[in-house]
């Protein structure tokens, strides 16, 4: 027993003078509120970021380009008058009877091709070129109606592209549908007055989408009749009565 006590106050004597630094380690508060960092992380997500910043700025862009004023198209309407005029040259028009009946009747074709003039009849331009389909005879009219494609080319200027209906007994409008050269992102419609079917017709164009026309193709258009001409050097596409590479 004596033993056992002297070993205890050693072992008291020995810990009492042992003096431990102060602790390196964290307290527990320190460790709630450490914040571990890391580089790679950080770094993703502030690409991330920029990345999300950029694709939303180059959208904002887009969309502000689309609106904006100067991309747009001229929205002034022009009018175009040109006569086309079948001088029984052509073989036009041609008469497809693909009903297989008697009397005009639905799906008999009609492919043409005629000349055409300025309004003013001075100067010959071009020739139309297109189809007609037959929809419905209106023999209490005296006539049909058409649904018809064609195309009115001017030489180096280009061609103006069209579609509507055609009746034989009464003018009509048809949708301007496009165009190449000057007439390249056209739109509009066109009256088309018949005065002497299917030989003389006169057509005033409304055109939208394009630059100012060339006053070549312009001019005061001569008043509509069966009894207009075009002039004599421009039914003979004489110099100086045609328009450069005139179509024909």
């Amino acid at each position: 027993m004596a033993a056992a006590s002297s070993i205890s106050a050693a072992f008291r004597a020995i810990s009492s003078s042992i003096k431990l630094p102060p602790s390196s380690f964290p307290t527990a508060q320190r460790f709630v509120s450490f914040k571990p960092f890391n580089p790679l992380i950080s770094k993703n997500f502030s690409l991330t970021t920029a990345a999300a910043s950029a694709s939303a700025s180059n959208r904002s862009f887009t969309c502000k380009s689309q609106s904006s004023p100067s991309d747009s198209s001229p929205t002034k309407v022009q009018e175009l008058n040109v006569y086309e005029i079948n001088e029984r040259d052509r073989g036009s028009p041609a008469y497809l009877r693909l009903s297989q009946k008697t009397v005009n009747s639905l799906g008999d074709l009609v492919p043409f091709s005629n000349k055409v003039y300025t309004g003013d009849l001075q100067t010959r331009v071009g020739i139309t070129a297109g189809i007609c389909i037959l929809i419905k005879n209106e023999p209490e009219k005296k006539g049909d109606r058409y649904e018809a494609i064609f195309s009115f080319y001017f030489g180096d200027y280009g061609h103006i592209a069209v579609q509507g209906p055609y009746l034989t007994f009464e003018d009509t409008y048809l949708a301007v549908t496009g165009g190449s050269g000057i007439f390249e992102g056209v739109s509009g419609q066109v009256k088309l007055q018949q005065l002497v079917f299917p030989f003389k017709l006169f057509y005033t164009f409304y055109l939208k989408g394009i630059p100012d026309l060339p006053s070549e193709l312009l001019g005061t258009p001569v008043t509509p009749s069966p009894t207009v001409e075009p002039s004599a050097a421009a039914k003979a596409c004489e110099p100086g009565a045609t328009i450069s590479n005139f179509t024909n």
